[in-house]
């Protein structure tokens, strides 16, 4: 094994997309992509059920910021990429957005709101520097507005940045060093947060060395201690958080800044849209997470670890899937708040599902029985249904994947049924190759849901905002995997 060369892609492959309490200290990410979203309260109790009283939104989105009123959860709320422009060109801007959205739900909602997010990893290499020249200036205007609004003391401005910050040259920990061609920038960003007693946010993704690389070794991305070690100097490292966060110290360190603060943003493992993204692995690699935390144990260079705010609560339906079907598979529950897979969260706890949730009707779009499956309008229909609803579960490798070609046009059809609410006339649209069924047609395979969507109908809904890596609900490479499936099967020509 040639451990620099492993130590370098650990490093690499995350760009690719005081002692804390035992896990009552918990954090997690709350995203607002779905077609069908949880009611915010339902959300909150959700959280508060599970023990996290740490939150991270994405934007300032008022459903979820009044459902946290007086919740006792901290909250950490974002501030969209698109957003950065005018707030760094006017402390005017950042004053009407503090006011708006921070010193409104601090003092008439009671939300407990601790930072502002100023982005969202602004310097990934894929956005080809677009937030480069804007990013410290706005925060440097956001904090100039939390202080004249009388709450610089209180609530701390910060950036989220992915760990493609930083890298190391050596391939080891103690090589660590801010990025090239953001250093400088880097250094002035840090400085900022430091004399401003704010911490440095940083998001961390072991899941992604392994989707970018097979050859990435597969124990190397969990906390089970059963790696092979990276040996630098007298430290050993078995895992990929532990040496990618140690590289973020030694770069902190080499320029100045030993004792900043610093919070792990972003840290979760998806359980669907690749064949690394199973339960069984989110399961391993969160509970490993969870254990830590419960452990109060740090990494070599530093014995406490920081916060942490899991990616992520909730799955959402509506994410861009640029970076991989998996992207919206991220929660540690489904979309509806029922439990993916078991987590001990210590002191006897389990997880618990999301409570008072309404649904749809239980009826389902499926398949016609005497539909044909040589029938030419079939690949149109199921690129119509994959092209507005969610078919990554349908994709090669994921939950999904081993349905026979029937199961794959009754999971698109449904998926796409259930996302138009169950309207008239929404099963209706595949060319008579469609029927609704009251009769529930799950699969022999527990792993792969036959969803009924959330009545959003009957709830308070909220408006799922735009501030996360958004997109359409096309799913392209699903679609081409389902076509190539039923190629090779036999059933289209």
């Amino acid at each position: 094994m040639d451990f620099k060369y492993l130590f370098i892609m650990t490093i690499l492959l995350f760009s690719m997309v005081g002692e804390r309490a035992l896990v009552d200290s918990l954090g997690c990410n709350w995203g607002l992509q779905a077609v069908h979203p949880l009611p915010p309260d339902i959300v909150v109790q959700l959280m508060k059920d599970n023990g996290f009283n740490k939150v991270k939104l994405f934007e300032a989105d008022p459903g979820a910021l009044k459902a946290l009123g007086r919740s006792g959860i901290q909250v950490m709320v974002g501030i969209p990429n698109d957003m950065l422009a005018g707030i760094a060109s006017s402390v005017r801007v950042a004053e009407e957005w503090v006011q708006q959205n921070v010193s409104n739900y601090l003092s008439r909602r009671g939300v407990d709101i601790r930072y502002v997010a100023v982005g969202n990893e602004p310097f990934l290499k894929s956005y080809n520097n677009r937030f480069t020249q804007t990013t410290f200036p706005a925060l440097q205007n956001i904090q100039a507005a939390l202080i004249k609004a009388g709450l610089g003391r209180d609530v701390k401005a910060t950036v989220p940045l992915n760990a493609d910050v930083y890298q190391s040259d050596s391939g080891l920990p103690s090589g660590g060093n801010f990025r090239a061609d953001i250093h400088d920038l880097m250094l002035s960003i840090v400085k900022f947060l430091n004399d401003n007693g704010a911490p440095l946010t940083i998001n961390v993704y072991p899941f992604l060395s392994l989707y970018a690389d097979s050859h990435f070794p597969v124990e190397f991305a969990f906390f089970d201690g059963n790696a092979d070690p990276v040996v630098d100097g007298p430290v050993s490292y078995t895992n990929a958080f532990d040496a990618n966060y140690d590289t973020l110290i030694t770069a902190l360190e080499k320029n100045g800044f030993p004792n900043i603060p610093i919070i792990i943003g972003e840290v979760g493992w998806p359980a669907d849209g690749d064949a690394n993204a199973n339960r069984q692995m989110a399961r391993r690699f969160n509970q490993g997470l969870i254990n830590r935390i419960n452990q109060a144990r740090g990494t070599p260079k530093r014995t406490v670890l920081p916060d942490i705010y899991l990616f992520s609560l909730i799955d959402e339906d509506a994410k861009s899937i640029d970076p991989g079907n998996f992207e919206r598979h991220w929660g540690v529950f489904y979309f509806d708040g029922t439990i993916k897979y078991p987590l001990d969260l210590g002191r006897s706890r389990n997880l618990t599902a999301a409570k008072g949730v309404k649904y749809l009707a239980r009826q389902w779009c499926v398949m016609a029985p005497n539909a044909d499956l040589s029938d030419p309008n079939l690949a149109q229909s199921l690129g119509m249904a994959c092209t507005y609803a969610d078919c990554t579960s349908l994709g090669y490798g994921s939950s999904c994947s081993g349905l026979d070609a029937r199961g794959n046009a009754s999971y698109a059809f449904n998926m796409y049924y259930q996302t138009m609410s169950q309207q008239r006339g929404s099963c209706e649209r595949f060319h008579n190759l469609s029927i609704v069924t009251r009769i529930d047609p799950g699969f022999h395979d527990a792993s792969c849901r036959y969803e009924i969507m959330i009545d959003t109908g009957r709830h308070v809904r909220t408006n799922p905002g735009t501030s996360e890596a958004t997109g359409t609900n096309v799913a392209g490479s699903v679609v081409l995997w389902v076509m190539l499936s039923l190629i090779v099967c036999g059933w289209l020509n």
